[in-house]
């Protein structure tokens, strides 16, 4: 072996000899014999250094994996015997391997066992066992062996993904598992079994690492071998044995948890469940209060959770089958469970009441279905819901400021917890909505002296009744007279108790997502309107000490305002008042800390926008307020530019055109209260964004920070040809213009949809402009395709092929929208090169969306040009290019019609055959058969 390049395996290496390690790696791997040095090197214990042990293991997986059959007989054999030398001298060596070797080498055997066994190896396991015997060392290998043969067979059952090439790997994959393991369980899973026993009644007092990988061995193969193997007397003894010793009762948990999983006839299933529980009760594992392990009580948790849904598993299915005295059983059966599921549901440690929720949501799954409720059922409902209310409750750790993994696994929890509140909602609803206003109302009445905690949690659970209790449209105000009013009174003391002015951002969160969630309350009570307006507007929400609150607070105000429309007409002009000083745009030098991020101000402005335009005052009136509102932008936009026209500082620079692209921004968003150009005219606001359009187009012509400026102009030109449409004509062709000026592929790809908008909505209108702008558009989207790019340059490779999709986009909204005299204007030459480019897509690029949209482009061209009146050599251009393109387009390696858009790429493809058979008649068949099918050398009778 090349013992330079090993010393690169070695995880200090330096980079250079990492880098010829793996070169090396690479070399050996296709190498015909370097499996053999490798084998021997392994047989013969040539090397001490670990990480070229596994190198050599490495090479032996990679031999058998993928090259086996290549292999002569003698030379399988070799590797056979090659493991089982290495096994045997496990035995002997004075220290044990490394665990990641012993992985590697279970690996190599499983992957052995997998080719070999149903053919040459079928003594694989007795050849392994007769050379381990009782040894630990031994053992050890032998179960890591069982784990890595568990895992060929039983994880990869799994299909996951449905490539079709995949798939079939995968049914051919499953096929050969389910062929392996019933070999198995005919000829040695017996003896298997026999060992484990053997194993564990030999270790378990003296090897608690041995007993426990035993133990999960066993855990592991309970799924597809025959339960009663393991299913009874003395193996379950010596397992709940094992539930006494420390160091394996958790081992002995998830072992079985295993069993109780295992598919059985329901009535079986339910005689073992209890059958364990009553043992399990006896040994004291119930009294949950007296054990402080808590990793082991979420073991235990989540066999109770096992225990407990495979009971109900069978209930269903004896009710199914009409079996309704051992279902009535049964049902005892899980009723008797209850009292522990409580137990763990309550118990402080999330992990473990996270581990009971499924078995809990089954439950109440079965009283959903009962007709009526015992009054212990009503009781276990109600101690259900007295426990989730308690465990949605934050503890005094919960860091609220900076949040890590252990809050994002309260908010999941959060999630689960929900569900069953949900869930309880569909048992209960009465005994749902009672306890939340009992709680809530308790709560409220002393918030000044009650923990953030409970007060969050109090309307928090109001605000879930809106998605436990469901109605249309948040009609929560009309209808069932005593959910309205409960709810209704709920709402009333929310906003009238003060409680928005909690000092805790969590309590204020709640407060202002919960009025937001219940915003049909205020129809039904108008009068709370401005006390809620103050609290959004004050230091408890857009002026909190806290960003993050400010942040969603101005969101939140957003959906507010919108929600209540007319009802927000006698506070308008409060309100724009009050929030003016929010819209300040902050320039970069001032060194102010704005209140609001940028983000942040959008909502505010398109609040304001909202707010002027669903008013009802008169046009005039809408007009002053909304120049009131964009003049500012305006005149603090110009001097901006002028000051980013001669800032030197690159860092300036990019501060200044930040800020003017904030304005932009601010600008657009002001018009989403506006649907259409009618809306805008109604409120005479018009002119004014007119005004904003000279004001921001001039900063296209800036020759700093160009993509920022370009990018927001663009957006606001979007937005103005909805507001204004054909008003904005006049200023495209010079915004074009300065756009097109040296641009890279992404300003181009986002320039395009801007002008596919404008060429969909004003179609012949435009025709000048487009045939004007035709040629530029296309030499400055050319020019960039052939820009020279490094080979491994993935993204200027993307941003090609997102900038090719934009140019045929562009072209199919050109022939689609009727507007083929603006290609065919464009002069032969011309013409035929933009034709050349399309062909070239649809066949060349494996692209298949680029693909899909050239097929469409020459179907539509066929349709338009290729009748007997179309263009002169239109008809040569079809049969020369068109009809083999869509040949030679699916005989492409690249074309994969296991991908979805292939298939629309292929689909496209037909449209155009038939299209040109439409428009050319007989004669395109005549092509066919007698030029083209046979120049691919396609036998005659197939042409036919």
């Amino acid at each position: 072996m090349d013992e330079q390049a090993l010393l690169g395996l070695n995880p200090n290496a330096d980079a250079d000899f990492r880098q010829r390690a793996l070169a090396y790696f690479e070399q050996l791997k296709i190498s015909q014999d370097a499996w053999q040095v490798c084998a021997e090197a392994l047989a013969q214990s040539i090397y001490s250094d670990d990480h070229i042990k596994f190198f050599c293991f490495q090479v032996l997986e990679h031999q058998v994996k993928f090259k086996y059959s290549e292999l002569t007989e003698v030379q399988q054999q070799l590797i056979r015997e090659t493991l089982i030398t290495w096994l045997q001298a496990q035995m002997l060596n004075p220290q044990p391997e490394k665990t990641f070797i012993r992985n590697k080498a279970a690996q190599v055997f499983a992957l052995l066992f997998v080719t070999e066994y149903l053919t040459k190896w079928p003594k694989f396991f007795f050849d392994i066992l007769s050379v381990v015997d009782l040894n630990p060392r031994g053992v050890d290998m032998y179960l890591r062996i069982l784990m890595a043969v568990d895992a060929e067979l039983v994880d990869r059952d799994v299909v996951h993904t449905s490539e079709a090439s995949y798939y079939f790997a995968s049914t051919l994959e499953a096929r050969r598992n389910t062929l392996l393991k019933d070999t198995m369980r005919e000829q040695c899973i017996p003896s298997l079994v026999e060992s484990w026993y053997q194993i564990l009644q030999n270790y378990q007092y003296n090897n608690s690492e041995l007993t426990c990988q035993c133990l999960e061995v066993v855990g592991a193969y309970v799924s597809w071998i025959d339960l009663s193997l393991i299913a009874n007397e003395r193996f379950i003894n010596m397992l709940l044995g094992h539930m006494s010793v420390e160091v394996l009762r958790e081992e002995a948990c998830d072992c079985l948890f295993e069993i109780v999983n295992k598919g059985m006839d329901p009535i079986d299933k339910t005689k073992l469940v209890e059958s364990l529980c009553q043992v399990l009760q006896s040994a004291g594992l119930f009294s949950i209060d007296q054990e402080d392990d808590v990793d082991f009580l979420a073991r235990f948790s989540k066999l109770v959770n096992g225990m407990g849904q495979a009971l109900i598993a069978s209930w269903t299915k004896l009710i199914k089958n009409g079996d309704m005295k051992s279902a009535q059983d049964t049902l005892q059966a899980i009723e008797a469970k209850v009292a522990l599921m409580l137990q763990l549901l309550i118990h402080e440690d999330d992990d473990i009441s996270s581990n009971i929720i499924g078995f809990c949501y089954d439950y109440l799954h079965i009283l959903k279905q009962l007709s009526a409720l015992s009054d212990q059922q009503k009781a276990n409902v109600e101690a259900i819901m007295l426990a989730v209310m308690k465990k949605l409750t934050y503890d005094e750790e919960y860091n609220f400021e900076n949040e890590g993994e252990d809050e994002a696994m309260f908010v999941e929890y959060r999630k689960q917890l929900k569900l069953l509140l949900d869930r309880l909602a569909q048992v209960s609803p009465e005994l749902l909505l009672a306890s939340v206003r009992r709680v809530f109302n308790t709560t409220l009445q002393n918030w000044q002296t009650t923990r953030f905690m409970e007060v969050e949690v109090a309307i928090r659970l109001l605000y879930m009744l809106a998605e436990a209790l469901p109605v249309s449209h948040g009609a929560h105000f009309s209808g069932d007279v005593t959910k309205a009013t409960a709810l209704q009174d709920m709402m009333r003391t929310l906003v009238t108790s003060g409680v928005s002015a909690y000092q805790h951002t969590s309590v204020t969160l709640e407060f202002f997502e919960t009025v937001v969630r219940y915003e049909k309350f205020f129809a039904v009570e108008p009068q709370h309107i401005p006390t809620v307006l103050m609290a959004f507007l004050d230091h408890r929400g857009l002026r909190h000490t806290s960003p993050k609150v400010r942040s969603r607070t101005a969101y939140l105000f957003s959906r507010f305002v919108k929600s209540l429309n007319k009802q927000m007409n006698p506070f308008i002009e409060d309100v724009l008042n009050r929030i003016q000083d929010l819209m300040e745009l902050s320039p970069p030098e001032n060194g102010y800390q704005a209140l609001l991020s940028s983000d942040d101000q959008l909502f505010i402005y398109e609040t304001a926008g909202v707010l002027i335009v669903n008013s009802e005052y008169s046009a005039e009136r809408k007009q002053v307020l909304m120049r009131n509102l964009l003049t500012p932008l305006m005149e603090k936009f110009k001097v901006l530019l002028e000051k980013l026209m001669m800032a030197q500082d690159e860092d300036r620079q990019m501060a200044l055109a930040d800020c003017l692209n904030h304005a932009v921004g601010f600008a657009s968003r002001t018009s989403k209260a506006f649907s259409n150009k009618q809306t805008v005219k109604q409120c005479g606001c018009s002119e004014v964004y007119l005004d904003c359009l000279q004001t921001f187009l001039p900063a296209l012509s800036c020759p700093l920070q160009k993509e920022v400026l370009r990018s927001g102009v663009r957006t606001f030109l979007h937005r103005m040809i909805i507001c204004l449409e054909e008003e904005v004509l006049p200023f495209i062709p010079s915004a074009s213009e300065h756009m097109l000026k040296d641009c890279e592929a992404k300003d181009l790809q986002e320039f395009i949809p801007l002008i596919n908008q404008i060429t969909a909505k004003f179609k012949t209108q435009v025709s000048p402009f487009l045939q004007q702008m035709f040629m530029p558009l296309l030499h400055a989207i050319f020019e960039v395709l052939l820009l020279p790019a490094e080979e491994n340059d993935q993204s200027a490779a993307l941003e090609k092929q997102m900038l090719r999709r934009s140019y045929f986009a562009f072209l199919q909204t050109v022939t689609g929208s009727g507007m083929s005299e603006v290609i065919a204007n464009q002069g032969a030459e011309n013409v035929e090169r933009v034709l050349f480019t399309v062909i070239q897509g649809a066949v060349d690029y494996p692209d298949p969306i680029a693909q899909k949209t050239c097929f469409i482009i020459l179907s539509k061209l066929v349709e338009l040009w290729g009748g007997k009146d179309g263009p002169v050599g239109f008809a040569d251009f079809v049969y020369k290019h068109i009809v083999p393109a869509c040949f030679l387009a699916p005989l492409k390696q690249t074309f994969d019609l296991a991908d979805a858009q292939t298939v629309l790429a292929l689909s496209e493809c037909a449209v155009t055959l038939k299209t040109i058979h439409l428009k050319r008649g007989p004669e395109c068949i005549q092509y066919l058969q007698q030029e083209y099918l046979p120049s691919l050398q396609v036998a005659p009778e197939i042409i036919q």
